[in-house]
């Protein structure tokens, strides 16, 4: 059976095509070039994936704001870079995270990436992100959040943030869960003024 790009967009999950060479990644890379269908690299395999839901882009963004509050409230100067490419020709690998921020004036990198998981499958997104040098990334999974920091040996998950160590994570966590997007805002900002 063959896969169009229409069918491709009613599929939740990723398409996988492996053994590909970098300049065949790139070739295919400006073939799919489209809006709606985003691609991932690494090791020869490519990820073929479209555009999030309304699930996933309602949690992002609830994510993007409270962490905006929290950067803003502690005069964290920070860009926040969104769903920037990153990708290295000699680490064989492009990434596309959801959401990342550089943590500070003049960086090249982001300090912190931020994945939400709707399906499952794909490419191994840590593995993709230690080979950027990303600091470190956190993951949004069944209603629960996972940081991972980059040390000598690839990625550790941590309890704390590392780049933010101040951050309750817990609290961001339980805000993030909230169904009203407003409430959300108003309790994270409480707690962290009150704090």
């Amino acid at each position: 059976m063959t896969t169009t790009l229409e069918k491709l967009e009613r599929l939740d999950e990723p398409i996988l095509i492996d053994e590909l060479s970098w300049r065949e990644f790139k070739v295919v890379e400006q073939l799919l070039s489209r809006p709606g269908v985003r691609l991932s690299f690494l090791d020869g395999v490519l990820e073929i994936r479209r555009m999030p839901g309304k699930k996933h882009e309602t949690v992002k963004q609830r994510i993007s704001t409270l962490l905006d509050l929290y950067l803003e409230f502690g005069g964290i100067d920070f860009t926040p870079t969104g769903s920037v490419t990153l990708e290295s020709e000699t680490g064989r690998v492009k990434q596309e995270a959801d959401l990342s921020y550089e943590l500070g004036p003049n960086r090249e990198l982001p300090d912190l990436v931020v994945e939400v998981v709707v399906t499952s499958g794909g490419i191994d997104k840590l593995e993709a992100y230690k080979r950027l040098q990303i600091p470190e990334v956190w993951f949004w999974e069944n209603c629960r959040l996972r940081l991972y920091s980059l040390g000598a040996d690839g990625y550790a998950e941590v309890d704390r943030s590392l780049v933010l160590p101040d951050l309750d994570i817990v609290l961001l966590a339980r805000c993030i869960n909230i169904e009203n997007h407003l409430q959300a805002m108003r309790e994270f900002k409480q707690a962290i003024q009150g704090s």
